[in-house]
Order: structure tokens, then sequence, then C-alpha cells
């Protein structure tokens, strides 16, 4: 069985060793300006973060259907796990991909996974169906448990930034810069797929307080059975302290922290941070 992600699942070698995991990536396209970066594995945060600082526009472009298309021929049973939905075409282009490769007449089975999410959570998805598939799972079985990780699984996020958010047109200049000058930090979640500020602090040390109080006032969640993801744009020690903050007071099974690739450092930008579980 075969794993095929695109490139806002973030995550490093060392995981995917340590966990037996291969992804099968699929690239979105990054556009500054009349520059196209392609966010392989060739991808470089640091240069391409200086290019972004002098950009006029930035862009992303969702995978096309045959980039989907080609990773699901062989007759493999294929599951594919994209960035939300309502934040990109990425999960449409993919359910074509599967209808063209149905279309084909291969062997194999093949499912789409909407992440509802990105970054930390579609690297939770991936290692939720690497175990279902070592547990020798039918296909369909594996389909309904991880649909149901899918729809249990929490995500929250804070900005250092908002220079793209402006550049993409998501946010209001003005708002943005009284924000930036007031140090205001929006504490972000996904609800119903899509991004939207739960709450907001004066600085980023009470902005990752928060989410910290979130998680550990989550009465949903049975902590013991689930892992903590932290993604991070250039922020590792941020990211180990908001862990070790987490960790103090809830038991999670276990831990991974993961640096952005380029479709995520172009959202959430130096600094951003980015927690599921």
């Amino acid at each position: 069985m075969k794993i095929i992600v695109d490139s806002s699942c973030d995550s490093d070698q060392a995981l995917l060793k340590k966990e037996d995991l291969k992804l099968n990536y699929i690239p979105f396209s990054l556009l500054l300006d009349d520059e196209h970066v392609i966010d392989d594995e060739r991808f470089e945060i640091g240069s391409y973060i200086e290019k972004m600082r002098k950009a006029i526009s930035v862009k992303t472009a969702a995978p096309s259907p045959e980039l989907y298309l080609n990773q699901m021929r062989g007759g493999h049973d294929s599951f594919t796990i994209t960035i939300s939905s309502p934040l990109s075409a990425s999960y449409s282009n993919a359910m074509v991909a599967k209808q063209m490769y149905e279309d084909e007449g291969e062997s194999g089975k093949v499912h789409v996974f909407d992440s509802r999410s990105a970054s930390a959570g579609p690297i939770l998805i991936a290692l939720k169906i690497n175990e279902l598939i070592k547990q020798k799972l039918s296909f369909e079985d594996i389909v309904e448990t991880a649909q149901e990780y899918i729809d249990s699984l929490s995500t929250y996020f804070v900005l250092e930034r908002y220079d793209n958010l402006v550049k993409n047109g998501r946010i209001n200049a003005y708002v943005a810069k009284v924000a930036s000058l007031l140090s205001v930090r929006p504490v972000c979640a996904e609800v119903d797929g899509k991004l939207a500020m739960v709450d907001k602090a004066m600085g980023t040390s009470k902005a990752l307080a928060k989410i910290v109080k979130r998680v550990v006032e989550d009465k949903t969640v049975d902590f013991e059975k689930r892992i903590l993801a932290i993604g991070h744009v250039r922020c590792l020690d941020k990211a180990v302290q908001l862990k070790d903050e987490i960790l103090k007071q809830v038991k999670f099974k276990d831990y991974v922290i993961v640096e952005a690739r380029g479709l995520c450092t172009t959202y959430a930008d130096d600094g951003g941070i980015i927690v599921s579980y």
C-alpha cells in the first residue's frame, strides 16, 4: 500500500526513518513575482524566505491532477492526503486524478483524504495510516479508521508575521500593520476545514500559552493514545518550549516536531507555529 501526500505535509528524514514510513510527495508550486519555485526535496527555506521578503506578489498553485495520477498508477492500493480542501484546489485535483485512474481500469484501489489541516496535521494522518497498514487492516477498514481519526484532530497555529497574508489579499494591510505594531498575535484554529481566529494575545509567548491552555483543557481527547505534532518555520527553540509546556501538564503517547516545507512557510511565514493532536 502506498501513501501519497502533497507538500503541505511536513516531515523530515529522521522521522520517516524512525517510523519506517515512505511518503510519495506531490509538490505545490510557489510563485514569487515572476519566479516559479517547486516545493520538492530541493526546496531551501533560508533563500526562499529572503526572496519572499522582497517579492511584491506571493502566490501558490496546487498540484495538477496529472501529478497525482502519475503517483496513483502502478497497481498499488494507495491513500492520498491533501491540505484542507477550503484552503486549496489540491484535494479537488486529487479527486479528479482518482476518477481518471478508475476510468483507466487499473487494479489498485485509491482513496483521497481531505486532511482539514496542514503541516502537523497531515503528518499525523500519514503516521496513523502507516500504523494501520502495519496492522494489516483491509483497505476499507483503513479508510474508515483514518477518517474517524481525521474527524477527531485539532489544529492550532500562531503567526509572527502578516506580510504574505497581505500580499495574498487574505488580510487587510492596515489591519495587519496595526496588529504588528501592537504585537497582537492571533490564535487560530481549524474550523470546518478553514482557518479561524479563536483567540488573540499581546505577544507570541502569551499566544502560545493560550494554545497550551486549550490543549490541556480539551476533554474530548485521550492524550495517552495520541501523538502531539508541532510544525514550525525556522523556530525550533520555540517549538521545543511549546512541546515542553504541553507535556508538563498532559501525557501524550509521543510527540513529533517538524520544520515546515515551502507551502506552509509561505503562509505561516518565519516564526510560525502549527500544533495538531
